[in-house]
C-alpha cells in the first residue's frame, strides 16, 4: 500500500474515524500502542507523538525518556472488531529521538535498514509466514484456563474441529484490513489451528504477522476464548511454529526455481547463508525458554540442514511453481518479534550471496528418525536458551544486524529469564505464569 498523508487525512475525514491507534513494539516484539483522536492526526504526522520510553522493554532509561511516534501512512487499517459509530484506525510508527533522528532500537527501523541493503545489491524480498496457535476456554471470570478448546487433530472438520467458525471471523477481518488469508484449518494439537496469508514485501509481512496476532487475540476474546502463540502451551501436544517462507527476485524474477530446473547461484548463496547463521540467530527466532521444548518433535527440525520437500529439516524447498517458489525456515515461532526475525534472516542470506558461500548437500532422510550414523555429522540448532544467548553474545553478524546496544539489551533480559526460571519451583509453574498469559 502506497497511501500518502493527504490521502489518509481525506479517508478520516470522510469514513467517520474518531480514533486513530499509533502502534510499534517493544524490542521483545510485544505490540504496544497509543490512541490519540482523529483531530490530532496531522499533528502527528508532522510533530509525532511523545511516549515514555522509560516503560518499554529495551527502550530507554527514566533519564532519557522523550521518544515520538511517527505515524506510517502506508500502514492505514481500520480495526474491523471495533464497534461504531466512530471508526478506529491502526497505523505502524517510526521511533524517532526528540532531534528527529531515527531511534536505534526501533526493530522495524532495523528490518528497514536490512531492505535497504538488499535493494543496494539489487534484490528484493518477499516473505509469507504460517503461523499456528491455540484456543483456550475461558473461566466465568473470562481468565483464561488450559482447557483447549476441543480434542481435534489435522486437517479434521466439525464436530470435532471447533474452531471453524473462529478461524472464519479472523478470515473476514483480515480481509477488511487488505490483508489476504489463504488457507485456515485445524492443526495436531487439540484446539490447535492454522491460518496462512499471502506473502508480500518482508516489511509489510513483518506488520501483518503483528496484525494477524492481534486479529486472532481480539476475536477469540469476542467468542468467550484465550488465544495462545506460546510455542509448546501443551506438555505433549504438537507445538507452535511460524515457518517463514522467502523468496528473492532481482528485476523482478523470483530467483528460486522449481526443483526440476535446480536454483539459481544466488538462491543457493542465500540458502547457504541463512544455514551458516541459524545457530547463531536462534535467539532471536526462539526466543523463550518454552521454545526450546518443541524441537526434535512434531516436525520442528533440531538439524541444521536442508532438502526439497522433507518437513523434518531446517529449510526445505516446498513443492510449488512460479512466483511460489521458496525456501521454508521451520524453527522460529510465533514468540518472535518478526521484525528481528525477518532482519536476521535476510542479512545472513544477503551475507551468503556476497560471500558466494556453497550449499552443503541435502540431507534427504527423515531426521525424526534419529539414526546416529546419519544424523552425526550435522549440526545442531542450540538446545536451550541458554545456549542460544551464548552463541548470539559471540556473534559478530547478530551484532551488526541489530546493533550491539541493542544486543546487550536483548541479552540481558535473557539472562535474567534463565536467572529467574533456575529459581522457579519447576518449569510448568514457570511457563503458566509467564508466559502463558501474555505470548
Amino acid at each position: 500500500m502506497n497511501t500518502t498523508i493527504n490521502e489518509v487525512l481525506t479517508f478520516v475525514k470522510e469514513n467517520d474515524v474518531k480514533f486513530i491507534r499509533l502502534s510499534f513494539c517493544d524490542i521483545f516484539g510485544q505490540q504496544k500502542n497509543m490512541s490519540i483522536m482523529a483531530s490530532e492526526l496531522e499533528s502527528a504526522f508532522k510533530r509525532g507523538v511523545s511516549f515514555d520510553a522509560n516503560s518499554i522493554k529495551g527502550f530507554s532509561d527514566v533519564t532519557n525518556s522523550d521518544l515520538f511516534l511517527f505515524p506510517d501512512p502506508a500502514t492505514l487499517s481500520v480495526l474491523p472488531w471495533r464497534p461504531g459509530p466512530g471508526r478506529v484506525l491502526r497505523m505502524y510508527c517510526d521511533v524517532r529521538n526528540p532531534d528527529g533522528g531515527q531511534f536505534p532500537n526501533d526493530s522495524r527501523a532495523i528490518l528497514k535498514a536490512v531492505l535497504a541493503r538488499g535493494e543496494k545489491m539489487g534484490y528484493t524480498c518477499n516473505v509469507g509466514a504460517e503461523c499456528e496457535f491455540y484456543l483456550f476456554k475461558q473461566d466465568d471470570k473470562g481468565k483464561p484456563t488450559q482447557e483447549p478448546l476441543d480434542n481435534g487433530g489435522y486437517l479434521d472438520i466439525a464436530p470435532l474441529d471447533k474452531g471453524e467458525d473462529i478461524r472464519r471471523d479472523i478470515c473476514l477481518a483480515l480481509e477488511e484490513m487488505n490483508i489476504q488469508p489463504e488457507t485456515s484449518h485445524h492443526e495436531q494439537g487439540p484446539g490447535q489451528n492454522e491460518i496462512d496469508f499471502k506473502y508480500n514485501d518482508a516489511l509489510e509481512s513483518a506488520d501483518n504477522l503483528q496484525t494477524f496476532k492481534w486479529a486472532v487475540r481480539a476475536i477469540a476474546a469476542r467468542n468467550g476464548l484465550f488465544a495462545s502463540f506460546m510455542p509448546k502451551p501443551i506438555a505433549n501436544a504438537a507445538g507452535s511454529g511460524l515457518h517463514i517462507n522467502i523468496s528473492i527476485a532481482q528485476n523482478g524474477k523470483n530467483l528460486f526455481k522449481s526443483t526440476r530446473d535446480g536454483h539459481s547461484a544466488e538462491a543457493e548463496n542465500f540458502i547457504a547463508g541463512v544455514l551458516a547463521k541459524a545457530a547463531d540467530m536462534t535467539v532471536f527466532l526462539n526466543p523463550i525458554i518454552n521454545s526450546y521444548d518443541r524441537f526434535g518433535k512434531f516436525e520442528a527440525p533440531k538439524y541444521v540442514s536442508w532438502s526439497h520437500n522433507n518437513r523434518s529439516q531446517l529449510v526445505r524447498i516446498p513443492a510449488a511453481t512460479g512466483e511460489r517458489v521458496r525456501m521454508e525456515l521451520r524453527s522460529p515461532d510465533p514468540a518472535v518479534n518478526p521484525y528481528l526475525a525477518f532482519a536476521l534472516i535476510i542479512s545472513a542470506g544477503l551475507d551468503g550471496i556476497e560471500k558466494k558461500l556453497p550449499l552443503p548437500p541435502t540431507a534427504d532422510i527423515d531426521l525424526f528418525d534419529d539414526n546416529k550414523a546419519e544424523t552425526q555429522p550435522l549440526k545442531t540448532i542450540p538446545s536451550d536458551l541458554e545456549q542460544a544467548v551464548l552463541l548470539a553474545q559471540n556473534s559478530t553478524f547478530v551484532a551488526d544486524v541489530v546493533g550491539a546496544g541493542f544486543l546487550e539489551k536483548y541479552l540481558s533480559a535473557k539472562q535474567k529469564e534463565l536467572r529467574d526460571f533456575a529459581a522457579a519451583p519447576d518449569a510448568e509453574t514457570f511457563y503458566k505464569e509467564r508466559y502463558f498469559p501474555t505470548i
